[in-house]
């Protein structure tokens, strides 16, 4: 008869296992959260293509004028209109299928940014003002109006339903189209906001650079925004070490809302 011996693990063996298991999962999980950050950047740029490109084609399609960003927006029925989609009520969320850009986007519908912000969902139109945009906005003081144009008399209600010519923009490659969005009104949460706001904001054809604007840029990316610029490509950007309170009396930096370089109304406009 045969004596077998079965040989344990000793407490300090496990230990030690246990041990160097703890120090590998500290090391890659990291990694692992960079991968999974990455692969949501990508797939978030590739809804901003999807939007470029539906951009590019509803302007060839109308004489080389971009879509409108907000066309009642100067109107007895403003905040009925946008670029993402039409609603019949003001506490009502966007529906894209009835967009200007439906007939140029997948499903018609503005795809939601993979990031999974947590946005406010629901509620009255003061609290939730912009819902539907997916978290993306669109340039609208430059590209989705004409509120850039000069002139010795300003009709707003035009300056919002005309838009700017695809001719019009010098340096596509150097003009925001869209880019990712948000704003914040309470410090907490985040709401979905459909313009990407240049730092100041503009009158009879100049920017007014006394104040700066709400800042809407959404740097969400581990602490980057992919930006779309008017000539298809898309990039990543960092933000601006600049610390202003927005119109809510919100501190923007702390809630990732911000500019990037240079901070002035240089990469949105038109030269």
């Amino acid at each position: 008869m045969c004596n077998r011996k079965t040989r344990a693990f000793t407490l300090t063996e496990l230990l030690v296992v246990i041990s160097v298991m703890a120090m590998l999962m500290a090391i890659l999980m990291p990694a692992l959260g960079a991968a999974r950050s990455e692969s949501l950047a990508l797939a978030c740029k590739s809804n901003l293509r999807q939007l470029l490109l539906a951009g590019v084609g509803y302007a060839t399609e109308n004489d080389g004028s971009y879509v409108p960003a907000a066309s009642d927006m100067w109107d007895n029925s403003a905040g009925l209109a946008r670029w993402h989609g039409r609603r019949d009520r003001l506490d009502d969320s966007f529906d894209p299928l009835r967009g200007p850009l439906a007939g140029y986007l997948a499903d018609g519908r503005v795809k939601e940014c993979p990031a999974k912000v947590d946005f406010v969902k629901g509620r009255d139109w003061s609290a939730n003002f912009e819902q539907g945009c997916g978290g993306y906005g669109y340039n609208m003081t430059y590209i989705g109006s004409r509120l850039w144009q000069g002139g010795t008399s300003i009709n707003w209600k035009d300056s919002y339903a005309r838009t700017t010519r695809m001719a019009e923009i010098a340096s596509p490659g150097e003009t925001v189209m869209f880019a990712d969005t948000a704003m914040a009104k309470d410090g907490k949460s985040l709401i979905e906001y459909s313009f990407v706001e240049p730092p100041f904001a503009v009158y009879n054809g100049r920017p007014i650079t006394g104040f700066y604007l709400s800042p809407s840029i959404h740097f969400r990316h581990r602490d980057q925004a992919n930006v779309g610029w008017a000539d298809g490509h898309i990039d990543p950007r960092r933000m601006a070490g600049l610390d202003e309170a927005n119109a809510y009396g919100i501190d923007s930096a702390q809630m990732k809302l911000g500019w990037f370089e240079p901070v002035d109304n240089s990469p949105y406009d038109l030269k």
